[in-house]
């Protein structure tokens, strides 16, 4: 079986009626892993654990796919796995490592023959309007390749997307305020430096917690392993897995001093719910 078809055939649900299913896409932080110019332990590693694209997810049930921010590394990501068919973007924020593989929506648009919502905070959507003028401002283009995509502004309620339900969680990434969201009985959060209380009243019950944990130091915008592992006793979640690497952290070392029920995540790695 050629590869595509066998990354096509690994991302397809085993029981579509049943499952939700959340790919991995990239779990790595703004550089990847390895980074440029750098020559550390963990960049030169052969280990395929240590090899992070930039963090994003696709969460897909009954034939619905939600992609979870449109990373550098999009185009990769899609070829690698086999990523045919995307009916909603949710955007956390607008920082580059997240939204910078937008252009690739267009061939979602070409070959499914249809505009993309996209969906994000007023700040996040207003950087993107600002960014990528020529996507959501006037253009004289005429012809060649630009995204369609219908910007939405989140709301504090619950959307349902195909079979999905999605509640959105206000998070503090520094002084920014962005997007988690919750899929079902499962959360992904990223970029995070602290959890409002509004927003740990909805992540209650969770059977599955996706949580960055940037590094070992402390940081002013992202939560350390240290932290993350606090917000996770916390919240109690029957699993966490842990994301938005950076290249600090060699993926078997770190992994044996980890708790019971916490774990790294792998760019490839499933979960089904």
């Amino acid at each position: 079986m050629p590869s595509a078809q066998r990354a096509i055939s690994q991302w397809v649900p085993r029981r579509v009626d049943i499952f939700m299913e959340i790919l991995f896409l990239g779990t790595g932080t703004s550089t990847g892993v390895p980074s440029l110019c750098c020559d550390c332990e963990v960049c030169l590693s052969k280990d395929p654990r240590n090899k992070r694209l930039r963090s994003s997810i696709l969460v897909r049930q009954n034939g619905h796919t939600i992609l979870v921010d449109t990373s550098t590394d999009l185009r990769q990501q899609c070829l690698r796995y086999g990523i045919q068919s995307i009916d909603t973007v949710l955007y956390t924020h607008h920082h580059a490592d997240h939204v910078h593989g937008i252009d690739e929506l267009r061939s979602f648009n070409f070959f499914n023959k249809t505009a993309l919502p996209v969906y994000g905070n007023a700040q996040t959507l207003h950087h993107l309007s600002k960014n990528f003028s020529y996507i959501f401002g006037e253009t004289e283009q005429i012809g060649g390749g630009i995204p369609q995509l219908i910007p939405q502004k989140l709301e504090d309620k619950t959307y349902c997307f195909g079979d999905i339900p999605v509640t959105p969680l206000d998070i503090h990434h520094g002084k920014l305020i962005i997007n988690g969201f919750r899929f079902k009985d499962c959360a992904y959060i990223t970029d995070c430096s602290g959890i409002p209380d509004s927003s740990r009243e909805k992540l209650k019950g969770l059977k599955v917690l996706i949580l960055n944990a940037l590094g070992f130091k402390p940081h002013p915008t992202h939560f350390s392993l240290s932290q993350a592992l606090e917000a996770a006793e916390d919240l109690k979640p029957e699993r966490t897995i842990l994301t938005h690497i950076n290249h600090h952290f060699d993926h078997e070392k770190v992994s044996q001093d980890l708790p019971k029920g916490v774990e790294l995540a792998l760019d490839g790695m499933r979960i089904a719910l």
